[in-house]
């Protein structure tokens, strides 16, 4: 049986990243990265754009083969695990072959979430995971005339848009009240939402599928008020699961995804994990949501890679801090941290300017104890990474957050530039 010193299970950004941190301290440990895909690492983000044919399927290589061959690093495609055995420290492999690892990184990310809608499973439809899925998706989109997308996360308002300009006619239906729940703030969607209508795009908020069925080619999709709209393409967008079925009896830890402490370890010895696959506390210590995007993975993944290389440098997790771009219609929305709860105290402040109609767009500054906690803004230019880092920094605003409000790129940028000094 083969043994490597580490053994990385998953090959996008976590795995990827957790491979150069490795790397960087450990030149010589014998390494493996096995990814259960036969094409070279890509980045789910830019499956929409293979939908709509902006991004041609053979240029989406995070690394070449010859980035891991000059890593030392054996990488192997097509490499489906079924099974670990942490007491053995092995892990199984689809084709009945077993490796053994010292330390194991478990970076498989996630899979769609089927929701349980009556008749969905007699009933062909579409998901947006992976690259066989986009390419399937954009042929369907070519004959399709009207398509019905459930749920108005990114991935589905992002096909949503693809399949417009393929020439469908779209519906969108989301359970929630709003368009992009859990990314932007209500008023930010409420923009986003408009720009879709103005185009031509049916946005159903607070509706449910009730049930599907067979309708000619394609299916009826029934609402929860008794109306139905047919779908020639359906596809179903209703967020992603972690992907643990392998984890079975395993001994690692599970709780909505794979339970890790500061410096990513799981709960059975030598295995850690990052990216889709974990379950990680928000850098805010409450409800916002955690994880999920990709600048999560990347420092997930380097976390992991440094603690199990041992390297002395190696700095704990600090927790999730929401991080998302979303480009529509020739238009952008940005979103950095937490929106203000229901029950905000007066520790809290909000700051607002623009929205509705206004031409120069909208900003909302979401504060405590004069620190950003939160910025949302839709056709407003600013850095997201850097609003991130003055949020991980706790920095105090209480003399720059009208400055903030008025031009909050440039603002921004010299807050962060004396930080730095």
């Amino acid at each position: 049986m083969e043994r490597f010193d580490y053994l990385v299970l998953g090959a996008s950004h976590a795995g990827l990243e957790a491979l150069r941190a490795i790397r960087a301290h450990d030149a010589a440990g014998s390494v493996a990265i096995l990814d259960r895909e036969s094409v070279l690492p890509y980045s789910p983000t830019v499956l929409p754009y293979v939908v709509s044919g902006k991004s041609r399927e053979d240029r989406l290589a995070l690394r070449s083969r010859g980035w891991f061959d000059a890593l030392g690093v054996d990488y192997r495609q097509a490499a489906r695990a079924t099974a670990v055995d942490t007491a053995r420290a092995t892990l199984k492999l689809a084709d009945g072959k077993e490796i053994g690892y010292a330390k194991l990184l478990l970076a498989t990310g996630a899979t769609p979430a089927i929701p349980p809608i009556e008749g969905l499973d007699a009933v062909r439809f579409h998901v947006l995971r992976t690259l066989d899925d986009a390419l399937a998706l954009r042929d369907a989109a070519g004959a399709a005339t009207h398509a019905v997308v459930l749920g108005a996360g990114l991935v589905g308002m992002h096909a949503a848009e693809n399949l417009l300009r393929s020439g469908c006619r779209v519906t969108i239906v989301e359970m929630r009240g709003q368009v992009l729940p859990g990314y932007f703030d209500a008023e930010a969607a409420a923009l986003v939402a408009g720009a879709f209508r103005q185009h031509g795009v049916e946005v159903l908020t607070g509706r449910r599928v009730a049930r599907v069925e067979p309708d000619g080619a394609g299916c009826a999709v029934h609402l929860d008020d008794g109306e139905a709209r047919s779908a020639g393409l359906l596809l179903v967008a209703a967020g992603v699961v972690p992907e643990t079925g392998y984890l079975a009896a395993s001994g690692v830890a599970l709780e909505r995804g794979i339970v890790v402490d500061e410096f990513m370890r799981a709960s059975a010895p030598n295995v850690w994990a990052a990216g889709d696959v974990v379950r990680t506390p928000s850098f805010f210590n409450d409800a916002t949501p955690a994880g999920g995007i990709l600048p999560d993975a990347v420092e997930q993944g380097r976390t992991a890679g440094m603690s199990m290389a041992g390297d002395p440098a190696a700095a704990p997790y600090p927790g999730g801090i929401p991080l998302n771009t979303y480009s529509f219609f020739g238009r952008r929305a940005l979103s950095v941290g937490r929106d203000a709860p229901a029950d905000a105290g007066a520790d809290w402040e909000v700051l607002t300017r623009g929205g509705g109609h206004d031409d120069a767009g909208y900003l909302k500054l979401v504060l405590r104890d004069a620190r950003l906690q939160g910025i949302f803004g839709v056709d407003v230019l600013f850095d997201p990474g850097i609003m991130w880092e003055l949020i991980l920094r706790r920095t105090d605003l209480r003399e720059r957050r009208e400055a903030l409000l008025a031009n909050p790129e440039d603002t921004a940028r010299a807050l962060m530039s004396a930080l730095w000094r």
